[in-house]
Order: C-alpha cells, then structure tokens, then sequence
C-alpha cells in the first residue's frame, strides 16, 4: 500500500510538473479575460459555435474513435514526402507568391508584405516529441529560413496550429499578430510584445496598412492546449490587399457560416481551407472533402488550396485520402485546385499555373 501510495503521489506531482511547462500557454487573466468576457460569442465561461457543436458525432463514443486511430493502418506514407525548397530570404520582393510548409502553415507574399499563417516548423505538432511526428521529407524549413514578417496569423491555439519552439525563436522576425481573443494570452506569456499582438471577436475589421485590411469570419470548431477547452477563440479571416482577396481558413466543420462570408465579402481569389484529418465520427469539427468544395463554393473561391494534410497524422485515414478525394471530386465541381508540393512557389497573380498529382505513386 506504501509503495502503491507513493508511486500514485509522484504520478501526479510528474503529471503537475508536466502540465506547467510554458509550451502549454497560459489562461486569459485580468484584462483580458474581462474584455472576452463581454463577448456575444462567451457564455458559461466559454467560447461558442454558431451552431450546436458537439466533438463527436450521434453514437459515436470516444473508445471507438480511439481504437480506430490506434489500430488502423497506412496513415503514414512509407516514402518520403517530396519537396523543394524556396529561398524566402532572397525572394524577389516584385512576386506574389505562396508557399506552403504542409498541413497548415504558409508563407505569403503579396503587394510588398510578407505573411505568415500558422507556422509549425517543429518535428511534431504535439506536446512531446515521440507522438504526431512529421511525415519523413516535410520539415524541410526551419525559423532560420524565414525572413521578417509584417503579418502573423494564428487561426487557434492547437497545437497543430501554435507551436511553442517555432512562435518561440520567430520571435525577432515578427512585426504584428492577428489572433482570436484569448490566444494572445499564450503569446504575452512567452514574450511577445503586447503591442504587436492584436486579438479580435468574430465579425471584426482590422486596417493593417494602406490598403490591407483583415477581416475576422466565425469558424465551427474548438480551442485548448490542455484539458479545458473553448478559453479562447478560434477563427478564420478575410485578407484583403490592395490586388487580391484571401480568405484563410481555420480548422472547423461545414456550416452557414461559409455561405454568409461569401455574401458578406463576394468573391475571393483564393481560399485556404482544411482538407484533411477528417472523420465521419467527429463531422461536425472537422469538413470531409465534399464539404471543403462546398465551402469554396459558398465562398466563391475563384481557386482553391487544401491543405491540413500531408505532413501530420491526426485522423484514421490514409496520408493520401484527403488529396485523391478532393481532386477526383472535383472533376465535377470545376474549381482552380491548387496542390503544390511543400516549398514549391504558388503563383497568385497566375490563374494558369498547373500543379501535379504529387502523391500519386508513393507508398
């Protein structure tokens, strides 16, 4: 019983020390907290969807969405994911171009500013090092390769999302943080600048510059680093640049919401939207393929860029599901599918530009 006694009474003080780390963030305090507090979308000491969200589907309990992810098969690629590298350092500052990182972390170029969306330049998008490891061939860039930035957007505070060790040494690059409430609690404390943080409701404008303007768009989805969930806020946004209209995606599951921005905004010129880690069991957080076509749809994307895949394994389906399903779908929706391997320089001025099947043919 002693021994027994003590082994349970170091567990937990582990388990204590563990969840204490910094990389966890921290809960919105003092001001903050007051200011989400008087959020139309925070009730019950929560943020909430527009719509009843639950994260499992009718029927569906957690043991068999476990069972399934552990014991299913081929959800890693055998070979490696291939790649090419961009100098970003030495980019001609005359060219609009993306480049994508895998799953959801880009770089932007466009109209002189230089952008980033969710950069997860670490190993793992987890918070130990030895689970959700990247595909061999995708973690190609790292924060010395990433120039300064005018723009950090971070969409929520998953750890897919927010990596601790790359927000963490991009620290003198960054120049300004776009945020839902909340997020810049984790921020502050890890040593950014309040100033440069700029967090915002859902249906919110932000002027960045003369002639860039952020937009906030209501996602269906969840926030949380440890076990509490839905402190602070996830969200989409609208970039609006003096040539071109973005609409980058947050995680989160098919909704009015799409429909909404597309009349509230009209027609964009590209939308990034997840295609990936899906799940009929937890459908209402995350888009099957279908969905995402729909939701370019609604939005009125004159091309497409899905992404969420190809780098982690977060859901039970084949690495390559997600990109066979969206293309052969599209054969009869049409739309402007962009799939550039990682690093490979998109083109957003160029409507014409072809990209190939890259996945077809890896194990």
């Amino acid at each position: 019983m002693i021994i027994a006694l003590s082994l349970i009474i170091i567990s937990g003080i582990a388990m204590f020390v563990f969840l204490h780390q910094p990389k966890f963030g921290k809960m919105p305090s003092g001001k903050r907290l007051e200011k989400i507090r008087q959020s139309p979308h925070y009730k019950n000491g929560a943020f909430q969807n527009q719509s009843p969200t639950p994260i499992m589907a009718e029927g569906v309990s957690y043991s068999k969405v476990f069972k399934d992810f552990f014991f299913t098969k081929n959800k890693r690629p055998v070979d490696n994911i291939p790649s090419t590298k961009t100098d970003l350092l030495k980019l001609d500052r005359d060219k609009d171009v993306l480049v994508w990182f895998g799953h959801s972390s880009y770089f932007i170029q466009i109209d002189g500013k230089k952008i980033l969306v969710d950069p997860v330049l670490s190993a793992a998008a987890s918070p130990v090092s030895f689970t959700t490891k990247a595909f061999n061939g995708t973690n190609i860039y790292t924060t010395d390769d990433i120039p300064e930035i005018d723009y950090l957007f971070i969409t929520h505070d998953h750890w897919d999302h927010l990596d601790y060790k790359t927000i963490l040494k991009l620290k003198p690059k960054i120049k300004k943080i776009i945020c839902g409430l909340g997020v810049g609690e984790h921020l502050t404390y890890w040593g950014y600048d309040p100033a440069i943080v700029i967090e915002k409701d859902w249906i919110e404008q932000l002027l960045l510059d003369s002639g860039f303007t952020a937009y906030t768009v209501p996602a269906r989805h969840f926030s949380g680093r440890k076990f509490r969930r839905n402190t602070s806020l996830w969200t989409s946004f609208v970039l609006q640049t003096p040539t071109i209209k973005i609409f980058i995606g947050c995680d989160g599951g098919y909704d009015t919401h799409f429909a909404e921005a597309g009349k509230k905004f009209g027609e964009v010129d590209l939308a990034i939207l997840e295609n990936g880690q899906y799940n009929k069991s937890w459908r209402y957080i995350h888009m099957m393929p279908e969905e995402v076509l729909l939701a370019a749809t609604d939005l009125h994307a004159k091309r497409l860029l899905p992404g969420h895949s190809a780098k982690f394994a977060l859901a039970n389906h084949a690495w390559d599901e997600p990109l066979k399903q969206i293309t052969a779908l599209n054969t009869d929706v049409h739309l402007s599918l962009i799939t550039p391997i990682i690093g490979e320089e998109v083109n957003l001025k160029d409507s014409t530009q072809i990209f190939s099947q890259w996945w077809k043919g890896l194990k």
